[in-house]
């Protein structure tokens, strides 16, 4: 055959001796295709170096053969962990990756309710968003599985699965563990509970921290509070606020390592040594948190990414998958940003 020649299927075809039909179900592993047939077939495809045509295969299956996820900031350090843990088993499947990412809120609402629609996916992945109820409904009638990771709709018909954590109890539990150290003037440096791309995990965070308080008999103090959008230097804003209080907290818990990390830069600048002066606390245990030697509460973000693909591709084998709600759990690192409260 001349070299520069593309390989066809009828070509395999004829030098197995079996149609061009026959290969096509032998190269998707049909059960219709008997073993000594599939291992010959599989022999020439070796032989010819065959390449199937991937745009005729998905035409021959009525299928994309790629997945949709739908991330915002994918650049943040928790967000890219999940994605990767995406990338880590999609790969090793028949599926291409199409990414969507997030910037502005217009972004969130056309991807929520028009990328289903798009015929550009077979399924759908959508990364810390939390749709709305106008938007769950717009994806139900989409028709494609949507598995949710790091977000919370189970009224959602259209949603197969959903991949979370109880961010409730993990703020809860990390509070706890401030006032076991001895801490009663906890601050909390978060995103702002009310935002246009609906984020929840830091709202959730701070419920948490208000139920291990009045557990305690602490009280509340608003201006222990601080809101601000996401990001390093706005929680270095935000702690500076907190440091300048008369009264100010002897340990500050933040819902996110990234921004733990402005608490401890406005920590430095106000002269205060951490963790004698102040105790500083994270969440999620990204790789700059082992590096600093935070204090926090690691969440398995690999592993979301990784775990909703999995059930994604169980729900495209086999449409008949029941839902599937999972809520993974959560650990507390204890390194070197955390200790009792001076005097």
């Amino acid at each position: 055959m001349a070299p520069d020649k593309r390989v066809t299927i009828r070509d395999v075809a004829l030098a197995a001796g079996v149609s061009p039909g026959t290969v096509s179900r032998a190269m998707n592993d049909s059960s219709l295709v008997n073993e000594d047939t599939h291992r010959r077939i599989m022999r020439v495809v070796e032989e010819l170096d065959y390449t199937p045509n991937v745009v005729a295969r998905r035409l021959s299956l009525g299928k994309t053969l790629a997945v949709g996820v739908i991330v915002p900031f994918f650049t943040r350090p928790s967000v890219s962990e999940r994605l990767n843990g995406v990338v880590s088993l999609l790969a090793t499947s028949q599926y291409d990756l199409v990414i969507h990412n997030i910037e502005a809120p217009e972004q969130r609402v056309t991807c929520l309710t028009e990328i289903p629609f798009n015929e550009q996916a077979d399924g759908i992945l959508s990364i810390s968003l939390t749709p709305t109820d106008a938007e769950a409904e717009r994806l139900a009638q989409a028709g494609l599985p949507v598995v949710l990771i790091d977000g919370d709709h189970r009224a959602l018909k259209g949603v197969h699965h959903q991949v979370t954590v109880d961010d409730v109890a993990g703020g809860e539990a990390t509070t706890r563990y401030l006032i076991e150290l001895g801490h009663t003037k906890i601050g909390f440096v978060g995103d702002y509970h009310d935002n246009p791309f609906n984020f929840t995990s830091s709202r959730d965070r701070y419920v948490g921290y208000q139920r291990a308080l009045w557990e305690a008999d602490i009280p509340v103090r608003a201006e222990y509070l601080e809101e601000n959008q996401h990001g390093r230097r706005p929680a270095r804003e935000s702690a500076r606020n907190l440091l300048a209080l008369t009264d100010r907290p002897t340990a500050i818990f933040a819902a996110s390592d990234t921004q733990a990390v402005g608490v401890l830069e406005a920590a430095r600048e106000a002269g205060l040594t951490v963790p004698d002066d102040l105790s500083v606390v994270g969440y999620d245990d990204v790789e700059i948190a082992d590096i600093l030697g935070l204090t926090t509460r690691r969440q398995l973000l690999f592993e979301s990414g990784r775990r909703g693909v999995e059930l994604l591709l169980q729900t495209l084998e086999n449409p008949g998958t029941e839902r599937v709600f999972d809520t993974l759990p959560t650990e507390l690192i204890v390194r070197e940003t955390t200790a009792p409260p001076q005097g």
